[in-house]
């Protein structure tokens, strides 16, 4: 019996689960994927949002400013990458200053001091590849930006680290209400704990109305991205936005918080929850509108394309409570932007309401730090040479584009969450992440993950699951395993 489970191991799960290692609980988080942040945490737009487009008084304006106010302390603690880089809101046209106004003053309602107008030469000094007709823009210092799948990592290996426990790969199916605890039907068994955490995500209202006579809908809101190359992640130093809509933010550019130029997103309303496909039309909506933000937008430098969903809710508001009518289930859902920035404090408030059922006493041994694997393209030649002879692998290459050793292949192979999969490795390193996307590297992973977790290289996934990377044994003779590539030089 645990005393908490939490169903999702996103942002806001993984929020909540390292808050709650604080205490003497024991708490499982259950993931349907083979690994943490799958979902809408591995694609979306890494922002840190400042908090100037909430509505005042709404949730999201409470927990974004909140939540933001918690990044640079959670960054230092759990090393994981974050930027203030600042954020511009551009117009074309003198008649939408009014509407920029507004937004500014917005921005001052909810909290913030630093917003101000910045008009033609001023703008086009602090981003000269801006296109020529922007003619004004609001500039927000304390917006940032992250790397949103390396901080939920972060926050679940602290979580671990600090006692609790991970199942992935593991599909909630069913949850009933016994009389002191919950019964949840998984796809590894059942798990009985005396309080249910949602933060499920797009499927958060089908734990909520499997529970609970309040039924919501969430709808899955997709966006669609173009990644550039390192090459031109210097073309904007700021996150580049045009003034908002009901829909969200829309399309913007910014670098990305591992030097790479994204561009995105859409926002479409969809009905598979489980559709992260990219469509022509909604890659060309992207690139039409990038293309209105810059004087010159250099399509060729397009090193992959991908898509998320958002968890939007017909309230556009988040929903961070106790089921009225179901205690001990605690719903987070609805959580889209500025969900990654908010998340922090949304972890803290469900803690709290956690604790206060449980009763629960905080530890003497908990541990706020974390380490993160060392990257080796980060390193000064002296420090490199001094890692070579600390440890022989790091004086072997595997991804040439991101400069990734082995040793940090087999440090992510050996993380605390037990992952194994090519994407995992990726997630952790940025092996396959380079301008030939794993052309390279992708076989001399293949051989280090088969070798590192004693299997067959047939057994090896992608992403876990049937995504096997190799499916035919009588090809290449890569059936049976023999301890390392067979062209050590290709």
């Amino acid at each position: 019996m645990y005393d908490v489970a939490i169903v999702g191991a996103g942002v806001i799960g993984a929020s909540v689960a390292r808050e709650l290692s604080r205490y003497a609980i024991k708490a499982v988080v259950l993931e349907k994927d083979s690994d943490v942040a799958m979902g809408s945490s591995k694609a979306n737009s890494g922002l840190v949002h400042a908090g100037y487009d909430p509505v005042p008084g709404t949730l999201k304006a409470k927990y974004n400013m909140l939540g933001r106010q918690m990044f640079d302390e959670l960054a230092s603690q759990l090393d994981f990458p974050f930027k203030q880089n600042g954020a511009l809101v551009i117009i074309k046209n003198e008649a939408d200053l009014p509407a920029l106004e507004r937004l500014m003053v917005r921005g001052v309602t909810n909290g913030l001091r630093n917003l101000r107008i910045v008009r033609n030469n001023e703008l086009h000094d602090l981003e000269p590849n801006l296109h020529s007709d922007a003619c004004a823009a609001m500039l927000a210092p304390s917006a940032g930006i992250t790397s949103p799948y390396e901080m939920v990592i972060a926050l679940c290996e602290n979580a671990a680290q600090n006692g609790t426990e991970f199942m992935l790969d593991c599909r909630v199916e069913g949850v009933s209400k016994e009389e002191d605890h919950f019964c949840i039907q998984t796809t590894r068994g059942i798990v009985k704990a005396r309080i249910v955490v949602n933060a499920a995500g797009v499927h958060s209202d089908e734990i909520n109305n499997m529970l609970s006579a309040h039924k919501m809908t969430i709808v899955p809101r997709r966006g669609e991205y173009c990644l550039l190359d390192k090459s031109e992640g210097a073309m904007v130093k700021h996150t580049i936005f045009q003034l908002p809509t009901k829909m969200g933010k829309g399309v913007l550019v910014t670098p990305t918080a591992d030097g790479n130029l994204l561009l995105g997103p859409t926002s479409h309303d969809i009905d598979d929850k489980d559709d992260v496909s990219t469509t022509k039309d909604g890659l060309d909506e992207v690139l039409t509108q990038s293309a209105t933000l810059l004087k010159h937008l250099p399509t060729s430098k397009i090193i992959t394309s991908f898509s998320g969903l958002r968890s939007w809710h017909e309230e556009d508001e988040f929903i961070i409570e106790e089921a009225p009518d179901v205690p001990g289930l605690v719903n987070l859902c609805g959580i889209d932007s500025p969900g990654l920035t908010a998340a922090p404090a949304i972890g803290l408030t469900a803690a709290e309401m956690v604790v206060k059922r449980l009763g629960a006493v905080k530890k003497d041994d908990f541990e706020p730090n974390r380490k993160g694997i060392r990257p080796f393209q980060s390193m000064t030649a002296e420090q490199r040479k001094a890692a070579i002879a600390e440890n022989p692998d790091y004086g072997q290459i595997i991804c040439r584009c991101e400069s990734v050793s082995k040793a940090e292949i087999i440090a992510a192979l050996r993380s605390p969450l037990g992952v194994n999969s090519l994407d995992a490795i990726k997630r952790r390193t940025r092996a396959g992440m380079g301008r030939c996307q794993g052309g390279f590297c992708w076989m001399r992973l293949l051989h280090i993950v088969a070798d590192e977790c004693g299997i067959n290289l047939m057994e090896v996934t992608k992403s876990g699951g049937q995504s096997n990377v190799l499916v035919n044994p009588n090809k290449s003779g890569f059936a049976k395993h023999t301890g390392g590539p067979a062209d050590e030089k290709s």
